[in-house]
């Protein structure tokens, strides 16, 4: 292994500490605002208990044409911390109520993950790993055709990533706990000839992903070793190719008796549909910034001078690695291609089927476990959380690169207090920092904490009807039948509805709830009430989203701190490693041991 003095330098634990005690500051008044569920917006009188200003006022300020006001200037790195946020501006000290949106703005902006100085900047650590290291691949392969955009996006980046940290800790064995249908799994083995083993609780998952990269390995020889500037016409005969074998096989499916249909129920039980086998995904640039997108009337626009876009940090939205490409470095890792070892073992990518905890004995999973790196794309609730645990406990596991998501299902050791629960490792927190100050965020604000502000920002608008809709039914239900709290959900059934009243006569329906108690006309009498207010959900919504960055920065803010807590971690960071605008859950946590 390199020395590992050579990474770049990231923030030590006494100044994380600085950062979380400042951030719960702002959130012990913010947090009430990402803790309001939309369902009881009407019912509890969300608006007139939590903001003191009219919502025509918020909504010009977030999207309208009013003049930014004059922007207080970033503070430096080092000066960043308690009391740069005047927070009596932000919210009343007694009522806690907001008071001003453009303070509020300004506020989530200093509490985002980058503004607060806590990112490694990829290309800088992917340079800092590859010092004296001789790469893998020349290649520019693209990801074939059973990846969508966004997935390809995801994969090639942090397959990058990977392969950096596997040559610098001198690894040759990957784990992929929660590897889903395995296109990182496949895609590390396939390009860059490590030993994977991809571990998913679903045998469905795992069955498809055997069958994946069955196909895979097959298509492999027609791309592996073009060039980026043959990569579009690759794109073309693999597409040519694949769907003339399609229309092979079809043709000698039509020839066979229609009881032989064993092949076909093969293919289905494990292969992506047809209508999700997009093409090789193309540089941002080849296939139009989502930035430019034209906006969709009825979504939020932002466009004007105090706008989403102005609550982002700088180069919030920006290319990432996989769509920079360095003329000069490409030159030297072509002249080492033919030098570069490629994988010969066609089973190198092993497919398994376990419920991973942190407590999972990586040996009765493993039979040849060794030191290996443990990885993760885009670990759902809890499971991102123990792959950290496993990595700090388990001494084969070298390093670890996790992306988390789904903070909803995460499980908090302080939520719930009333009721007594027999678990020992939480999702939440992690770090004694945050388990001293027996934080709870709650389920609405983890939830709060998935929305997409760049999305939102460049267009992607959020469904302000279909919530409006059900903050009404609500409503409904409490006066006519007293029900304040219910066990079964209404669901996603707004597209299926043609009106208000169509919707709640489905929702009565699903619910269990006796229709002939509410005629038509007092339902539209609600209707016609709230419509007027509907404004006032719209500008709450967009309160949340502005406020998204800062519960998740507290998420990884805690996770990045539990690692620093360990002994045996010698480097760990965060990377902004996607285009938040493809993919939101864009951050990566990656944490290596020292050397023994």
């Amino acid at each position: 292994m390199a020395a590992l003095g050579s990474l770049p330098a990231t923030p030590d634990l006494p100044t994380l500490h600085a950062r979380l005690q400042d951030l719960l500051r702002f959130l012990r008044g913010a947090l009430a605002i990402s803790s309001a569920h939309t369902v009881d917006f009407y019912t509890e009188s969300v608006w007139r208990e939590l903001v003191d200003l009219p919502p025509e006022s918020v909504l010009a300020a977030l999207r309208g044409p009013a003049a930014e006001p004059e922007p207080e200037p970033e503070p430096r790195e080092e000066e960043a911390g308690p009391g740069f946020v005047d927070l009596p501006k932000v919210f009343c000290e007694t009522s806690r109520k907001l008071l001003s949106v453009e303070a509020f703005a300004r506020a989530v902006k200093h509490y985002s993950v980058q503004s607060l100085g806590l990112c490694t900047p990829f290309e800088q650590l992917l340079t800092a790993l590859r010092v004296n290291k001789e790469q893998r691949t020349g290649e520019n392969v693209k990801a074939i055709q059973f990846m969508n955009t966004k997935k390809s996006h995801e994969v090639q980046a942090m397959a990058e990533l990977i392969c950096s940290i596997a040559d610098y800790c001198g690894l040759k064995q990957i784990i992929d706990v929660g590897s889903g249908k395995g296109y990182l799994s496949s895609f590390l083995s396939l390009k860059y000839g490590l030993n994977v083993y991809g571990i998913d609780s679903s045998n469905t998952n795992t069955h498809g992903a055997k069958e994946r990269n069955r196909k895979l390995k097959k298509h492999w020889h027609l791309y592996r070793g073009q060039t980026r500037e043959d990569a579009n016409g690759l794109t073309l005969r693999l597409q040519k190719g694949i769907k003339a074998e399609k229309e092979a096989k079809r043709k000698e499916n039509c020839d066979r008796p229609l009881k032989n249909s064993r092949g076909n129920q093969e293919l289905s039980a494990g292969a992506a549909p047809e209508r999700s086998e997009t093409a090789v995904s193309v540089p941002r640039k080849q296939q139009g910034d989502p930035r430019a997108q034209p906006l969709e009337e009825g979504n939020l626009c932002f466009e004007n001078a105090f706008s989403f876009t102005d609550f982002l940090p700088i180069d919030a939205v920006e290319p990432t690695s996989s769509q920079v490409h360095n003329a000069e470095m490409y030159e030297v890792r072509k002249q080492k291609r033919n030098m570069t070892s490629k994988p010969s073992d066609p089973s190198i990518y092993s497919p398994l089927t376990s419920f991973i905890t942190a407590d999972s004995e990586l040996h009765d999973i493993i039979k040849d476990l060794e030191d290996c790196l443990m990885v993760g794309l885009h670990t759902c609730g809890d499971l991102a959380p123990n792959t950290l645990r496993i990595f700090a406990s388990k001494s084969e596991v070298k390093g670890v690169c996790s992306v988390g998501c789904c903070y909803h299902l995460l499980s908090e050791e302080f939520e719930n207090q009333d009721k007594e629960y027999a678990q020992e490792n939480w999702g939440f927190p992690m770090c004694r920092y945050l388990k001293e100050e027996r934080w709870c965020c709650g389920r609405n604000a983890r939830m709060s904490a998935c929305l997409a502000l760049e999305r939102v920002a460049v267009g992607q608008g959020l469904p302000t009807e279909s919530l409006f809709y059900r903050a009404v039914l609500q409503n409904i239900i409490k006066d006519y039948y007293g029900i304040t709290k219910c066990d079964r959900h209404v669901g996603k059934i707004y597209s299926k509805c043609s009106s208000f009243l169509d919707y709640v006569r489905m929702s009565l329906k699903k619910l269990g709830l006796d229709e002939s108690k509410i005629s038509e006309e007092i339902i539209m009498d609600y209707y016609e009430k709230y419509r007027p207010r509907m404004n006032e959900l719209e500008a709450f919504n967009m309160l949340k989203v502005v406020l998204a960055p800062c519960i998740e920065t507290l998420i990884l803010l805690d996770r990045l701190c539990y690692l620093k807590e360990q002994e045996d971690v010698s480097w760990s960071a965060l990377v902004k490693l996607f285009d938040p605008v493809q993919s939101p859950r864009c951050y990566a946590v990656i944490a290596l041991k020292k050397q023994r």
